[in-house]
This record gives C-alpha cells, structure tokens and sequence, in this order.
C-alpha cells in the first residue's frame, strides 16, 4: 500500500498490520540505502518505508525548497492514520535531518504532539557544528565519497562506469532533489539550536569512521536533544547499518526496549 500527501511525501507499508512501530526515512542514496533498517525494524511489526519527492524518479514540485518543509508532510502524512502512540521515527543522513526536524515540529503543535513517540538518527547532517564541516558531498567523486563514507572504502565505492542510462539518471535525479531540499551546504544553521524542543526519547548512532560528519559532530548533536542517548558503531562509517549491521540493531533494539 501507498501513502500520499499532497503529492510529496510518500511511504510504503513493509512487516506486519496494525499501528505501525516506525517510519523510516531514508538518506541521499535513497530508499535502497535504509532497505536493511526496513527489514529488521519490519519482522513481526508494521514498518512504514519512505521515498522522499525526487528520489528514484518521482516528481520533485518546484514548492518543495527545504526540508522543513518535508518533516512538515511527513507529519502530516501521520496525523491521517490514527493510532494509540507515537511511532518511532528512524532517520539516516538527510533522513535524520528531517526526522530531527519533524521532532521539533511536532513538539511546539498541538496536533503532532502524539505522533512521535521517539527518534533515532543515524549519522545525520542537517545542523552546524564549530570547527565540524560536514564534508561537501556534491563535489565529491563516487571514489572521493566512498573514501569519506565508509570504514572500507573498497566496499562502498560503486564504480559509475557500470551504472546502466537509467541507473545514472536515478542518481542524477536523487542528487539534484537533495540539494534543492537540503541546499549545497546540507544544514540549517538554526537547527542545533531549536533541538532544545525535542521532548521524546531520541538515539543518535553514529559510525565511528564516518568522515562525512565526524562522530565529535553527532555528540555535539546529541548533546543539544534533552536527554538523548550517543551510541558509537565501530569500524563503520556514514551507514553503519550497512557496514556492521549486527552492531547496529542491536544498539537500536536496546533503545526500542527501553522506550517501549
């Protein structure tokens, strides 16, 4: 089944019926990047698996120009289904970037309150850290990025000569969506600031080799969530649910069982 509203957000159900447990929203490389999470998280509980407008050859609406404007949708995209509590809402890279977002929303309207009942990012980007660049991803080569992303680069690095037209396009459409919703510099200098709000339990997993934005930039992220717990992935990089997934789950089920 698929959820739309106003022809923007968009989610797939995956696992089992009923309240769904979590929303899953995905980074830069799209859905296939965040497929894991999705099959973890959806054994034997109701996953919602989301593609944001211009990923993967969706249209991208010319209104659409930040990601507050996303985590809005997304909000209101839960607000249609009722349910007895909040979801988790589990964001990677960008998605935690609006995951954050939608938790800072939420907490300042009434009619979200409810609908988030915790939050985990993963190597997000989105906020501005002294002396913590988060790396320029669009100048970057495919083997640059890899080098950056992933504890093993070998793993990571996807050769683009072996990409099909159609694959090429995909990618070219996912990079130009992102940067017209996350802007070149992927960050919103007033976000560190305003996740003071954020009043649900919140996990923030980093990877101890990212070098897109260091693990010294996700503690000086969690540190500014009231009471958020920083959980540090070893020999993992920009996707740890990737490179070690075994770690990764079972940091965020300790985290799931004790909100739960």
């Amino acid at each position: 089944m698929v959820l739309e509203f106003v022809s923007r957000a968009s989610v797939v159900e995956a696992g089992e019926v009923g309240q769904p447990l979590a929303l899953v929203l995905h980074g830069g490389g799209g859905p296939r990047t965040v497929a894991p999470l999705v099959g973890h998280l959806g054994k034997g509980r109701r996953v919602l698996a989301s593609t944001h407008p211009g990923w993967e050859g969706t249209a991208l609406p010319e209104s659409l120009t930040s990601v507050a404007q996303l985590a809005a949708d997304y909000l209101e995209l839960l607000a249609e289904e009722p349910r007895d509590g909040g979801v988790t809402v589990v964001g990677s890279s960008i998605g935690g970037w609006i995951a954050l977002e939608m938790a800072v929303q939420a907490a300042k309207d009434a009619r979200f309150e409810r609908l988030i009942g915790s939050v985990i990012v993963i190597d997000s980007v989105g906020v501005e850290v002294a002396g913590e660049p988060i790396a320029d991803f669009f100048s970057l080569s495919p083997r640059q990025l890899a080098e950056l992303a992933w504890h093993d680069a070998d793993r990571g690095y996807l050769d683009p000569a072996g990409f099909s037209v159609e694959q090429r396009a995909v990618l070219a459409g996912n990079a130009h969506a992102m940067k017209a919703i996350a802007g070149s510099g992927m960050a919103d200098p007033t976000l560190l600031g305003r996740l003071s709000a954020v009043s649900v339990p919140t996990l923030v997993v980093w990877g101890a080799s990212d070098r897109v934005v260091t693990p010294s930039y996700g503690r000086a992220l969690a540190t500014a969530v009231p009471g958020a717990e920083f959980a540090e992935v070893e020999q993992a990089g920009h996707l740890p649910h990737l490179e070690q997934p075994a770690a990764t789950f079972a940091v965020i089920e300790r985290f799931l069982g004790a909100t739960r």
